[in-house]
């Protein structure tokens, strides 16, 4: 992860995104891991599951009022800056192979989740807000572009995801 943080309101926010991996129980069954703790989880509104197709961009938005954590099960390129400042740094982090790292997204953060393997990809977002699509809490920014697809088994849409909340 790099930046050049400019202000210490832009620094002081971004402190508040770095990933962290979960731990992860395996066997020969797969995987298990926690996405919250008990304080957490009580707090959320919404949880949302979003598969994406290898090469996809999920998120390119922020929220004015609602605090989102993401669960991303990698390979995935995860992007966010400050969504109020146009000239701050966007920060990237690259979840390796199979581990499972966890975001939390305050009130104007923007937030992007690119696919960088060649299988489906597991996101699960929590929100502190229920959805409401007829107002929602989704403001568009984008932060990465999706690669373009190829192969046979490659899909036409970007899979960048629509501005109705869903990451």
């Amino acid at each position: 992860m790099s930046a050049t943080h400019a202000g210490s309101a832009v620094a002081s926010a971004m402190q508040l995104v770095p990933g962290r991996p979960l731990h992860q129980s395996r066997d020969a069954r797969g995987v298990v891991f926690e996405p919250l703790d008990a304080a957490a989880l009580a707090m959320q509104r919404n949880v949302h599951v979003v598969l994406s197709a290898p090469g996809a961009v999920r998120g390119n938005h922020y929220h004015r009022a609602q605090h989102e954590v993401t669960v991303v099960v990698g390979p995935a390129r995860v992007a966010w800056r400050v969504a109020a400042s146009a000239t701050a740094p966007i920060e990237t982090v690259d979840v390796p192979a199979g581990a499972a790292w966890r975001f939390e997204f305050p009130p104007g953060i923007t937030h992007a989740f690119e696919n960088t393997g060649r299988e489906t990809q597991v996101l699960v977002a929590f929100a502190s807000q229920p959805h409401d699509p007829a107002n929602p809490d989704t403001f568009r920014d984008p932060l990465l572009e999706p690669r373009q697809a190829s192969g046979p088994s490659s899909s036409s849409s970007s899979g960048a995801a629509p501005s109705t909340g869903s990451p």
